[in-house]
């Protein structure tokens, strides 16, 4: 009796541990969330709130976590040159990154020929299955505006995260040269910071919620009538998505002599709950905490992670070529590889600042076919039913490729603690304390 219970004492343990894991749960939530769409579609459709609202949620917090992280990484800085340095690195990482993305997208969609074979005619095709968010086209001078706020406080508490950057670069550089004068503010926002992080901590225990109520609505929305018609397309994107990762992020973290897979069985929670939300801004927060736990500075992670949220986004640029070509193929356009260079040209502008916008890869997709003309618009009503699919590929790879970025960039700029990664991705070693994390790299930035 003794030994039963003794060795069933350690296994019990581990199942509740294993149970009060974030990521575990998420994965449980998708499962259940799986069984209610095909079982029940019509509660299925009905549980869409639970995803509005803790999408929500984070939303309400996303802003305040930019502000605190950028401006107390940039007021402790003893050089100001460092924050642009670092913000010159991050944008040429982001450009090239981009460029390739959509050029592998280019390639593959070029290779198999997704599109050929429906022969669809654009004469039948309707343009009110468009979503009208769709047809709100970005624009060069749309985008600029974005950064303007309407006032100072009015991006700190609106939802627009590349104006609530701005303001928190400005706020934090005037902090920096008000020196001593400015100190008791500086404090005053690391104060703040704690406590937007411990919101940050409840907001995400509700996540296995906010997957539930996706998981359930998009099956029972979709059904397996969508994916039959387009699986090819779906495969080919997935394919190219995992692709991407084990070469592209996998070559990239080899070279900062660090494990791709470790990064990503470090990012579990994160990866699992953006996957099911299809939002990456769903993890802005928490995913800048766990960069900080790395070892990265703060003040590199507080400038890369909110501006990469916006212009880096490799998997948008890898769905908007390939969804691009399907088209054009799908109603028997032959583009030719000059008009291809031109609208990668197009995709490269019209695709940055697009994160905060719910369906942002389809804008812009929308906004690439109106500006080159090859394309009938009305050929997006084809892939609107699986956009909500494709959008898993394109999430997964944004959240992972900004990681990875800020480790590149962190390397760079001589502020990430290798060591210290290396301890906490390894198997069988345990990270410090969170709150250890946070004393240290405030100050990390000089």
């Amino acid at each position: 009796m003794t030994t039963t219970d003794a060795a069933g004492r350690p296994q019990r343990s581990r199942l509740n541990r294993l149970i009060r894991e974030l990521w575990f749960q998420v994965v449980l939530a998708a499962a259940l969330g799986i069984a209610v769409g095909l079982a029940a579609p019509g509660t299925g459709e009905e549980l869409k709130p639970l995803n509005d609202w803790f999408i929500a949620l984070v939303k309400m917090i996303v802003v305040p976590v930019v502000f605190c992280v950028v401006t107390t990484g940039i007021a402790a800085m003893d050089n100001l040159r460092k924050a642009g340095r670092i913000g010159v690195k991050a944008i040429g990482y982001f450009l090239v990154l981009s460029l390739v993305s959509m050029l592998i997208g280019l390639a593959v969609a070029n290779i198999f020929h997704p599109g050929s074979g429906l022969d669809v005619d654009p004469s039948t095709l309707n343009a009110d299955d468009v979503p009208e968010a769709a047809q709100e086209h970005a624009t060069v001078t749309g985008f600029v505006s974005s950064l303007i706020p309407s006032s100072l406080l009015g991006a700190i508490t609106g939802d627009a995260i590349l104006a609530a950057l701005m303001v928190s670069i400005v706020f934090g550089v005037a902090l920096n040269l008000a020196g001593e004068d400015g100190a008791p503010l500086t404090r005053g926002i690391r104060a703040l910071s704690d406590v937007v992080f411990r919101i940050v901590g409840w907001v995400m225990r509700l996540a296995p919620l906010g997957t539930f109520g996706a998981l359930a609505t998009v099956v029972a929305t979709y059904g397996a009538e969508s994916l039959k018609q387009l699986a090819y397309l779906i495969i080919l994107f997935t394919a190219t998505c995992v692709v991407y990762v084990l070469v592209v992020l996998g070559a990239i973290m080899r070279a900062c002599r660090l494990s791709l897979f470790a990064l990503m069985r470090f990012l579990k929670a994160e990866l699992l709950v953006a996957l099911s939300t299809c939002s990456s801004e769903a993890v802005l927060p928490q995913l800048v905490r766990k960069l900080e736990t790395l070892g990265i500075g703060r003040p590199v992670v507080g400038i890369v992670i909110p501006s990469g949220f916006s212009f880096n986004l490799d998997g948008s640029a890898v769905y908007l070529t390939m969804a691009s070509l399907f088209l054009a193929q799908a109603v028997g356009i032959d583009l030719s590889w000059q008009q291809q260079l031109v609208m990668v040209g197009v995709m490269m502008l019209t695709s940055k600042g697009t994160a905060g916008i719910a369906g942002g890869a389809f804008i812009v997709l929308a906004s690439t076919v109106t500006a080159v003309g090859h394309i009938p618009l009305a050929a997006l009503s084809l892939i609107v039913g699986i956009d909500r699919i494709l959008n898993e590929g394109r999430v997964f790879i944004n959240v992972l490729g900004n990681a990875v970025a800020t480790i590149v960039i962190g390397r760079w700029e001589n502020d990430f603690d290798t060591e210290r990664a290396r301890s906490v991705l390894h198997p069988g070693k345990t990270p410090p304390p969170p709150a250890a994390v946070d004393t240290a790299t405030i100050g990390a930035g000089g």
